[in-house]
């Protein structure tokens, strides 16, 4: 039966009056305990007049957050995103002066420092009032959810009425392994043998009963650029790893800056002729790609492009434009950020090795991995499922640059699991209150391998150990990248693909002092006379054109697929002319990464090339009993095979421009419920 109208216009008149209420009692609790807050004059006033004041305070202050801060936010989104978490509370308080200023009453008065706290004391409070009586009110909670969704299907020109066909959510867990995840989901054993929840609960629950988990194992370059431009395009070919060097353009491509990205989108397109996993009625949250989508928010891959089309920066105004979202997010940024300084401060006190230096800016930059883009992205996620949208790609960063500074297991990381684990049961939840079905796979495009660097085990880095190699003045200094414990070689001067012949002419020391350093597991150079060939210590040498030294392979350690993968990216126009991969120890997992990072992938060794796919069981299995699913652009077919499954359209929303490898511009993701705006992934510029 519908509800009276007057019964609805008076519940959300008396959700108004409640909140306000709130904000007024704060402002008064606040003027009495802050001494540079006050809102009376210093001969005092009556206590009628006291709290006239504060209630046409509070008032001025709401209404000027509901008109103000949305064009605040527009007119700030070019500021850097982390940059934004802080101002947002000194944007508060000059709207709280403001208010202050206006109330036509009393005599309030606060220093600018106490204005930035009482305002977001009073958003704080206010916004968990709101959010306390529309949880409480399940009646007026399924009414706005119901509301917000038809409002966005009629925007969107999409036919009314419940649809029966499912759509899916796909959540990638960037850089959790398959091992690090069946861990977070087993039942552990606290103080005096007391058992405890997983860490990850809800997932937990969902692979015992109603999900299936299996590992997946990626290609040689084992992170994000490769796996994910593979999964959502269908191909990763040409993709030696995070960065390298091309000798034609005389330029370094890094596939986490977004011209690299926008670069592998264009050029997987045209290789494919298709626009993405996503094209058919599909959005893409915090990718680096966008996957063919319509809809983008915090897509790297876009992020480069000006202009009043572009749209991949419209998840922060979508979100931020709510003070209450923009408090909450800025107060659980700056815990985070203290959060980070404790616990990088606690390993240095305890002596743990290996052990990073997490000063400077990494405070500021893992708290924005780990809260506001995740914030932003689930948001932008739940605004997707209330809208009915077929197909949703959404990647969560969290762990993945916590891991890097802290190993892929500890303290650290176990919080982040934990959030993440609350973020997929909202996103769960929501579904109840979507117009159609929707069915939630997770997975991640690779793991991490723990170890210390390279250059802490050694004393050098990889750069200074070619340098040792070569004789002074032999042509031009070589380009020497790093992606994870994955090195690569590049000579400028050399033309093409340098051969093993030619290098050993040019450099006669260089091969044999990298593959013989105990650092180093294998090089790959590419032999005249033998094609790809597999150097190892002590003059091991794998061709493998011919099979010819495949008993003493130094590949045999890194277990199946390792030859497979070597081979595959042998034959990419753009590897450089020495790949270099670090040692693997297989009794520890541990390999050494070439960059600052204490949990790395980027190459072989250990379980950050085997990342998780865990899928609904209504589901087709991934693969036949027995078989075993590699690279990434098999998971892509994987995923495709289930959209057919769940029934959804399979031609493209808009045209697929492939010389631009985009769909056309999303739009903006528009209002979000409070009750979901969620506090704590990455950066504009993307790790691996």
């Amino acid at each position: 039966m519908r509800r009276p109208r007057w019964r609805t216009v008076g519940g959300a008149l008396i959700r108004v009056v409640a909140v306000w209420a709130v904000s007024t009692l704060t402002m008064l609790l606040l003027a009495g305990v802050l001494p540079d807050f006050r809102l009376q004059s210093a001969d005092g006033e009556s206590t009628t007049r006291v709290a006239i004041t504060a209630a046409l305070g509070a008032g001025a202050f709401g209404l000027l957050s509901a008109l103000v801060w949305p064009v605040l936010v527009r007119a700030l989104l070019l500021v850097p995103a982390f940059v934004l978490g802080l101002l947002v509370f000194f944007l508060n308080g000059s709207l709280l002066l403001i208010a202050l200023r206006l109330v036509p009453v009393g005599n309030g008065a606060a220093e600018p420092e106490t204005a930035v706290v009482v305002a977001a004391a009073m958003s704080a409070a206010s916004s968990a009032t709101s959010t306390f009586l529309a949880v409480r009110d399940d009646g007026a909670y399924r009414r706005r959810l119901a509301r917000l969704a038809d409002r966005r299907r009629r925007r969107r020109g999409a036919e009314g009425g419940p649809r029966t066909t499912p759509g899916t959510v796909f959540l990638q867990l960037d850089g959790v392994g398959h091992d690090v995840l069946r861990e977070a989901l087993r039942p552990r054993t606290g103080a005096g043998g007391r058992r405890r929840p997983p860490l990850m609960e809800t997932v937990a629950g969902w692979a015992a009963e109603s999900h299936r988990l299996t590992p997946w194992r990626t290609d040689w370059s084992s992170q994000t650029g490769a796996s994910q431009l593979g999964i959502l395009h269908g191909s990763n070919e040409d993709v030696p790893a995070f960065r390298w060097y091309e000798k034609e353009t005389g330029e370094v491509l890094v596939s986490g800056r977004p011209a690299g990205a926008a670069e592998l989108q264009r050029r997987a397109v045209a290789r494919t002729r298709d626009g993405g996993l996503l094209s058919a009625d599909g959005a893409s949250r915090g990718n680096l790609f966008s996957g063919g989508a319509d809809q983008l928010a915090l897509v790297l891959s876009v992020a480069a492009r000006r202009g009043r089309h572009n749209r991949s920066r419209s998840g922060y105004f979508a979100y931020f434009s709510d003070p209450a979202n923009a408090t909450r997010t800025a107060v659980s940024y700056l815990a985070e950020v203290f959060r980070e300084i404790g616990q990088s401060t606690r390993a240095k006190l305890r002596r743990e090795h290996p052990c990073l230096g997490r000063g400077g800016l990494y405070p500021f930059v893992r708290a924005f991995a780990t809260v506001v883009e995740r914030d932003v992205v689930v948001a932008a996620v739940i605004g997707d499922i209330l809208s009915g949208r077929t197909a949703v790609y959404a990647d969560l960063v969290g762990y993945d640059e916590v891991a890097h500074h802290s190993g892929p297991r500890g303290r650290d990381t176990h919080q982040v699991l934990r959030g993440l684990d609350r973020a997929i049961k909202l996103i769960a939840k929501v579904t109840e209150h979507a117009p159609r079905p929707y069915r939630l796979v997770l997975l991640s495009d690779h793991g991490q391998s723990p170890g210390e660097t390279f250059a802490a085990r050694y004393g050098l880095t990889l750069e200074e150990l070619v340098r040792t190699g070569r004789a002074p003045g032999a042509g031009r200094e070589p380009v020497v990248l790093a992606s994870g414990n994955l090195g690569l070689v590049s000579f400028p001067d050399l033309p093409g693909r340098a051969s093993r012949e030619l290098i050993e002419e040019r450099h006669p020391g260089l091969l044999g002092t990298l593959a013989d350093h105990p650092g180093i597991g294998f090089l790959l150079v590419r032999s005249e006379r033998h094609g790809p060939v597999v150097l190892g210590p002590g003059g091991a040498e794998h061709r493998l054109d011919t099979g010819e030294g495949a008993a003493d392979s130094p590949l045999r350690a890194l277990g199946p697929g390792a030859e497979e993968a070597v081979r595959r990216t042998a034959g990419f126009p753009h590897t450089a002319d020495i790949m270099v991969n670090s040692a693997y120890d297989p009794a520890t997992g541990a390999v050494h990464a070439f960059e600052e990072q204490i949990g790395s992938h980027g190459g072989l060794g250990g379980e950050q090339g085997r990342p998780f796919l865990l899928w609904p069981k209504e589901l087709s299995a991934p693969v036949g009993e027995g078989e075993e699913l590699v690279g990434a652009e098999r998971v892509h077919r994987v995923l495709r095979r289930w959209l057919r499954e769940a029934g959804g359209p399979q031609v493209p929303v808009g045209r697929i421009p492939v010389h631009r490898g985009v769909v056309d511009e999303s739009l903006p993701m528009g209002d979000l419920p409070a009750p979901f705006a969620v506090g704590d992934p990455g950066m504009l510029d993307k790790t691996q």
